[in-house]
């Protein structure tokens, strides 16, 4: 016998079914009423009369719920992380303990929504949008999580010799890609979404895609190099060919970004830098960094003087390191001068034109008290004079 309250009224169509499966695996079939104590149950079905004050309650139960949860979660992960000297604990109890609240009010709004009685479509849809939320929020809190362990664990780089800055991006890409896979596949399965058919469109896809964005392939694959050849690091002054120079500040793995001494940011793509010839100021076995003041002197200078006033005037600037130490050596015999060069270490490469400028004034000033001559190129003309009877025989 037909329902009368159905009678009359054309079938609704069904919701979109799986094709490979997946909804198997995700049953959002949810009705809270059988959970319900025998109690609650006149009370449930009074408040399904009044549908703006169901949401409310239930809503407020929601949130307070989580925050409970959340309190409780946090307190028993920050008791066990107290044992701890590392602060990245905390961190990431909250990041990983967000979520929560907004998964006990996203599960409210679900009940509220069974209990509305929306027809089998409607019903379909709302569900799946309310958890593709849920997904998201817990998404973003495992990309921040994983974000900040990289971080972390790449500032302990003398402890975990797999974990470097200069190796940071690399991980954090292949995390974020490996997140972004698993989304997407619970993504396709909460909408019963064949996967079948998108990996083989996406490998047609790949090849057309790969032809045209052949440039970018290749910054990225050079990238993949650049951090596992590790030319460079994060925090290196380096130098190109091209005259560029600055420090990295960031290493990416489409290009690589440099902070000039006039505080202008370059972005230079990784094929460039991969094959270009780069001046690496901070690498080798020590960071300090040599720099050299060639000076000349006039003949009949004592070397054994000029040598000491040399030694001195690095010693007393602040920039130059006492160890090692500096020194001074006397290189030429030239054309006009005796030529010594002046030999000290910074801490810094970006500090090299102040020091160079500093020094060249205090070695000037100092030559100057001490009688020191520094010579300039001179020439003797000879002027030869003709007898003005030879010239008339002439």
């Amino acid at each position: 016998m037909q329902d009368p309250q159905t009678e009359g009224k054309a079938p609704e169509s069904p919701p979109p079914e799986a094709t490979g499966g997946f909804d198997e695996l995700i049953n959002l079939d949810i009705d809270i009423e059988p959970f319900l104590p025998d109690q609650v149950i006149p009370v449930w079905n009074f408040m399904q009369d009044y549908p703006i004050f169901l949401v409310l309650v239930m809503l407020a139960i929601g949130y307070s719920v989580g925050k409970g949860l959340q309190w409780a979660l946090r307190f028993a992960f920050t008791h066990a992380a107290k044992r701890t000297k590392s602060r990245l604990d905390d961190k990431l109890i909250i990041y990983l303990t967000a979520p929560v609240v907004q998964t006990t009010v996203i599960l409210s709004l679900v009940a509220v929504e069974k209990a509305f009685g929306f027809s089998e479509n409607a019903d379909w849809y709302l569900v799946r949008l309310l958890f593709s939320a849920l997904l998201f929020f817990w998404g973003r809190a495992w990309f921040k999580a994983t974000n900040l362990a990289i971080y972390a664990l790449s500032k302990r780089g003398e402890q975990l010799e797999m974990f470097q800055p200069r190796t940071r991006p690399l991980f954090e890409m292949s995390i974020k890609v490996i997140l972004f896979g698993i989304l997407l596949w619970l993504f396709m399965a909460l909408w019963g979404i064949d996967g079948t058919a998108w990996l083989a469109s996406a490998g047609v896809v790949g090849i057309a895609v790969g032809f045209a964005a052949k440039d970018t392939l290749a910054n990225l694959i050079s990238g993949v190099s650049i951090i596992a050849d590790a030319p460079y690091k994060l925090g290196d002054y380096i130098v190109l060919d091209t005259g560029e120079r600055g420090v990295v500040t960031e290493l990416g793995m489409r290009s690589t970004r440099l902070v000039t001494r006039d505080d202008v940011e370059i972005s230079i793509p990784n094929a460039v830098m991969g094959n270009a010839k780069i001046t690496n100021e901070s690498g080798g076995p020590t960071l300090e960094h040599r720099i050299g003041i060639p000076v000349g002197v006039a003949y009949g200078t004592l070397p054994g003087k000029v040598v000491a006033v040399l030694e001195q005037v690095a010693h007393d600037n602040e920039l130059i390191l006492e160890n090692p130490s500096p020194r001074a050596r006397m290189r030429a015999f030239g054309d006009s001068s005796l030529n010594f060069e002046l030999l000290g270490w910074i801490r810094n490469p970006e500090t090299r034109g102040l020091a160079k400028h500093d020094l060249l004034i205090e070695i000037e000033k100092r030559f100057r008290e001490e009688g020191i001559q520094i010579p300039f190129p001179q020439r003797d003309v000879y002027l030869k004079t003709i007898d003005e009877s030879t010239k008339a025989e002439e």
